[in-house]
């Protein structure tokens, strides 16, 4: 938006019936070109039908995890029970505040409410979100507790070989804490959950907001049973094929029995699925379609980031209403931006880079 275009804005939030000749003296321009603003406002849908009633934001709010990654990458052939030379770096990371800040990346505004310590571990957390573009204003400082953090150690592949998690501060993130983000919570377009987070806490926001739409990435597959008992208020949900068998009970033979995967997940009462098959794409379903894509893989630099970039893109394009077989390769195509990057978030991730790849596989 340009400076004009919101002082326009502030104008008319100022008075919603102020006229184009007043806006025009106000502004000290002419009313021909307060006409050509407000034209250009209502394109971008900033404006909305007559009367000058501004459209509502578009926002989504991550809910989860916040942590230091540590990541450990050799440099050559890891060699186990031994030390290995590499190179050892830290970043912020935790699926919800990947997933937010990927989102941001994309252009969405995102709010991320996620617990860290009053520690340099939270500070520094806090900073360089912040820095990324992410909403920050909502995130909970929970004294006496540490930051969480995420150790993991990748082969000379880029691929994950071990890692350890220290999220014990989650678990003191309870409904109590969240009461105040109820009235943005009721306003957000989507609300992004990771399974990381109390069950307690996932009960409360299911309960309390029957009419939110819920992005669930379900993590890892010890973490996804807490899901289960609220599949019915999930909108759209997001496991790879091993978490999405252990939800279910179900044991498929080959990737042509997807769909009667799927089909136990919508009795449930999960409007869409996105199940992540690694180097074998993507399978999508809702009510009206099934299908698996694919596209050629990038060079893995680092596999890390590569689900939350796609789940990132998922609630992107959501939140522009995208159709759901077109969502599924910007997701593919924004997983292979991912790996593109030997940090858990690729600086380069965008929607220029995104569909620079969509080009390339003419997807």
């Amino acid at each position: 938006m340009t400076k004009r275009e919101q002082q326009i804005i502030d104008a008319i939030n100022e008075n919603p019936l102020i006229s184009q000749h007043q806006l025009a003296d106000q502004l000290n321009i002419s009313r021909s070109a307060v006409a050509s603003h407000i034209t250009n406002l209502t394109a971008k849908g900033v404006i909305e039908g007559r009367g000058y009633v501004i459209a509502p934001e578009k926002f989504c709010v991550a809910i989860g995890g916040a942590n230091m990654d540590i990541l450990g990458t050799p440099t050559q052939s890891i060699s186990a029970m031994s030390s290995n030379p590499g190179v050892v770096s830290t970043s912020a990371g935790g699926v919800a505040r990947n997933i937010a800040e990927n989102i941001a990346r994309l252009g969405n505004k995102c709010y991320l409410i996620a617990p860290v310590g009053d520690d340099n571990y939270g500070r520094q957390l806090i900073e360089q979100s912040h820095s990324a573009g992410i909403d920050t204003s909502q995130i909970l400082t929970i004294d006496g507790q540490s930051t969480s953090s995420y150790l993991s150690i990748v082969d000379d592949n880029g691929e994950m070989q071990l890692a350890i998690a220290d999220m014990n501060i989650l678990n003191h993130m309870l409904p109590a804490l969240l009461k105040r983000q109820m009235p943005l919570l009721k306003r957000a377009q989507t609300i992004v959950l990771d399974t990381n987070i109390d069950e307690k806490l996932l009960s409360y926001l299911f309960d309390n907001l029957p009419q939110a739409r819920f992005f669930v990435d379900t993590v890892s597959i010890a973490k996804a049973s807490k899901i289960l008992p609220y599949l019915a208020k999930v909108h759209c949900l997001k496991p790879n094929l091993l978490e999405a068998q252990a939800l279910s009970g179900m044991q498929i033979d080959d990737y042509s029995q997807l769909p009667k995967l799927a089909q136990w997940f919508h009795q449930q009462g999960v409007k869409q699925l996105y199940i992540s098959l690694g180097e074998d794409g993507l399978f999508f379903s809702d009510q009206n379609q099934s299908k698996q894509v694919q596209m050629p893989a990038k060079a893995v630099s680092n596999s890390n980031g590569a689900g939350d970039a796609l789940s990132a893109a998922l609630v992107h394009c959501q939140l522009s209403n995208l159709p759901i077989e077109e969502s599924a390769y910007f997701a593919l195509a924004a997983a292979n931006c991912a790996i593109t990057s030997t940090q858990t978030i690729n600086p380069d991730f965008s929607l220029t880079s995104i569909n620079k790849i969509l080009e390339e596989a003419q997807c």
